[in-house]
């Protein structure tokens, strides 16, 4: 039977076809402003809100975790401004403080010690028809966005002091930046589980980096990369009887490794003769 025929499976391709390219157009910005391990945090910090949605009864936790992913990040951008601790203390008090209150929640809860597989590795093929929507909706809102303001978000990428100084609205644009990114990590943990979704907003724009001239050779290098690996996953998981998150982050690495090789090698080519 071909796999295509199977709904959960072409539920799943489509996920991975909307959500791989939206978390490495993304990825481009967070690696340039050193952001990894926000996104990091965030997902750590969505077990919380799995946890909560258990404790609550809910049979889908989706909404406790975008709820508190949320949270997470608005309480990280308000200690940012008030604080004089830096950003990778902040962000480790708050990672460790949301996994520890999932782990409480969950100790109480044994019954739903089953489930926290699924999103601490991912289980995109259990994904319905609503989260698709979502998937979509989101990413048509991230795409309009980042083109429409990709001139304001790239000097903010570049030097935040520059782009205030150029009429940029610093704040609305960070605040909106993080609020999207959190969004975008929570709906991916589906994909790719709590563990690894961090590697689809990082690896993408790594490997894109070996070989683009520029931002916007990176952003459509990224899109590719996220693109192929997450369905190249997918599709992959199934005859290698290996679950879709770690074949989609294994595939993401393997392109990793082409980008490269082929960037050491175009370096080092010799430079054409001066006709």
């Amino acid at each position: 039977m071909d796999i295509l025929t199977n709904s959960f499976v072409t539920r799943a391709l489509l996920a991975a076809a909307i959500l791989g390219p939206l978390c490495a157009l993304l990825g481009v910005f967070v690696t340039a402003r050193r952001m990894s391990f926000f996104s990091d945090t965030i997902s750590h910090a969505a077990l919380a809100g799995v946890a909560i949605g258990f404790w609550l009864g809910l049979s889908d936790p989706g909404i406790p975790l975008v709820l508190f992913s949320l949270l997470v990040a608005a309480a990280l951008v308000w200690l940012q401004e008030r604080t004089d601790l830096l950003n990778d203390t902040l962000m480790a008090l708050l990672l460790s403080g949301s996994v520890a209150l999932g782990v409480i929640i969950l100790y109480r809860l044994p019954h739903y010690r089953g489930e926290l597989n699924r999103y601490l590795f991912g289980d995109i093929l259990a994904i319905g028809p609503s989260e698709v929507w979502l998937a979509l909706g989101l990413m048509v809102l991230v795409g309009v966005g980042v083109f429409w303001g990709l001139t304001p978000l790239t000097l903010l990428t570049a030097h935040e002091d520059l782009a205030h100084v150029c009429g940029v609205p610093v704040r609305r644009w960070n605040y909106a930046f993080v609020m999207v990114l959190t969004l975008t990590v929570a709906v991916s943990i589906r994909l790719l589980g709590i563990l690894l979704v961090t590697s689809l907003i990082v690896i993408p724009p790594a490997a894109a980096r070996n070989l683009s001239r520029n931002l916007r050779g990176q952003i459509i290098l990224s899109v590719a990369v996220g693109l192929v690996a997450s369905v190249t996953g997918v599709l992959a998981s199934e005859p290698l009887d290996v679950p879709c998150g770690p074949a989609i982050v294994m595939v993401s690495i393997f392109m990793f490794l082409v980008f490269l090789a082929a960037g050491i090698w175009r370096r080092r080519r010799p430079a054409p003769l001066a006709s």
